[in-house]
């Protein structure tokens, strides 16, 4: 994956996985066991009905990566996991930012600014204006600077969400094992213990 294995670097890891109550805490435990930060945690219905999807950031080397994707895949619930650096996803991240409309009224250059960052007005009321934007962190970091001396009242970004540009889909892997292993009836994971040979991009 990485030309540089030893180097550490953002990964996002995307885990596909039932959703069951205590999944989230147990992966949380497999990253706090070893002392490693998440830098964002994302979790979202996927491709697949009734199987959710989980994005993590973390800053590591890939051996590590490679471990812990390994970790979360031996629970119960989870489908399979996969690793990427940036370079290897398309990823976004929402931010927004509440800033005193009376100094946006009053100053032109401030919505040339916002304007200039892809920018827009999701609520506006007399005495605050709250704007979104979508982007890398740089970007909306970069957009903080700008908007603090004209006052920024409050901050937020969301969680990153990622989708992996060469892949061919988990949806389609699941698909073709299912038309592969034909069973009487549905049985919960009964695909777990081949999951390798099934489920690699």
């Amino acid at each position: 994956m990485s030309e540089h294995p030893i180097e550490r670097q953002e990964y996002n890891i995307t885990a596909y996985t039932e959703n069951q109550i205590g999944l989230l805490n147990r992966i949380a435990i497999i990253f706090s066991r070893r002392k490693i930060n998440i830098e964002s945690l994302n979790t979202s219905p996927s491709e697949i009905d009734g199987i959710h999807r989980f994005n993590i950031v973390i800053h590591e080397t890939e051996e590590v990566v490679r471990k812990i994707a390994k970790q979360i895949e031996k629970q119960v619930e989870v489908l399979k996991v996969y690793y990427n650096t940036n370079q290897e996803v398309i990823w976004q991240e929402m931010a927004l930012y509440k800033v005193p409309t009376d100094i946006i009224a009053e100053k032109a250059s401030v919505e040339r600014l916002l304007r200039e960052f892809g920018a827009r007005a999701v609520v506006i009321r007399k005495d605050y204006t709250v704007f979104e934007t979508t982007g890398h962190r740089e970007e909306t970091d970069r957009l903080i600077t700008v908007l603090q001396p004209y006052g920024l009242i409050e901050f937020v970004r969301s969680a990153r969400i990622a989708i992996i540009k060469h892949s061919d889909g988990f949806n389609r892997k699941l698909r073709e094992f299912e038309r592969t292993e034909p069973g009487s009836e549905v049985v919960e994971n009964e695909f777990l213990n081949r999951r390798d040979e099934v489920f690699e991009m």
